[in-house]
């Protein structure tokens, strides 16, 4: 099944966070409107949205840091899997990356998650044993 691939701009957000909060395994729960639109302004023309019969069916957000690529929160409608949408979006995506000069691309997975882990590394990526995440809470009071 082919999707319509297009940039995702400030008019699909609210579509974008409808379904990755309604995606099992997309942890998006702290993205707000104003957060994805920010996002967007910074990484132009890296994102996208999967649509079919103008039906908003997927979505990833892509950005870099000028030296490093990062996916977040690929998404695609229960109705819509394993049928490509995912494999077009993160290509996409990925071409978009190495065209504005980016040769490495990094994604988060929750462990909770073995089916994505399963899908990305269909996709070529592979575990890095060498790298441990580590976060800050920012929005708490020090």
């Amino acid at each position: 099944m082919t999707v319509d691939l297009s940039e995702m701009i400030a008019e699909h957000v609210d579509g974008v966070l409808a379904l990755w909060r309604g995606t099992e395994g997309v942890a998006a729960a702290d993205a707000s409107p104003e957060s994805v639109t920010r996002f967007l302004d910074r990484n132009d023309g890296l994102s996208l949205v999967a649509h079919k019969d103008g039906r908003l069916v997927g979505a990833v957000l892509a950005g870099h840091d000028g030296h490093r690529g990062y996916l977040w929160h690929l998404a695609v409608a229960d109705s819509h899997r394993r049928r490509g949408a995912g494999r077009q979006l993160v290509e996409a995506a990925l071409a978009r990356l190495r065209a504005a000069g980016i040769r490495r691309c990094h994604i988060l997975v929750l462990a909770s998650n073995p089916k994505a882990g399963d899908f990305w590394k269909a996709l070529g990526f592979f575990d890095r044993p060498d790298v441990r995440l580590m976060s800050v809470d920012l929005s708490s009071a020090s």
